[in-house]
């Protein structure tokens, strides 16, 4: 059974025993989060909510809080002038113990 979830302004599609790093949640490492399910499927039809499916959930657990590699933006012009920059995107690895219809 899968199902497709939206979070941080992005979806994703996930099943039992997915890890996946999404934007930065609320929560300490252990934490429980739940999703609300826009889609489920599996064998047979898939049921697709307006804007989620009633009564249908996924179960998750945070793995970990952490920051993505540095993304370094450079910049250069012709007469000696440099500017660097750099930033890490924080985000949340999180476990996917249920799918819930």
């Amino acid at each position: 059974m899968y199902a497709v979830i939206r979070t941080g302004g992005k979806q994703y599609r996930v099943a039992k025993g997915d890890r996946l790093k999404i934007e930065k949640l609320v929560g300490d490492v252990g934490g429980k989060v739940t999703f609300d399910a826009l889609l489920v499927g599996g064998e047979g039809e898939a049921k697709v909510g307006s804007p989620t499916v009633g009564g249908a959930a996924v179960e998750g657990e945070i793995v970990a809080q952490a920051k993505h590699k540095k993304v370094v933006n450079f910049r250069k012009k012709k007469e000696g002038w440099t500017k660097k920059r750099g930033h890490r995107q924080p985000f949340t690895e999180v476990l996917i113990t249920a799918v819930r219809a």
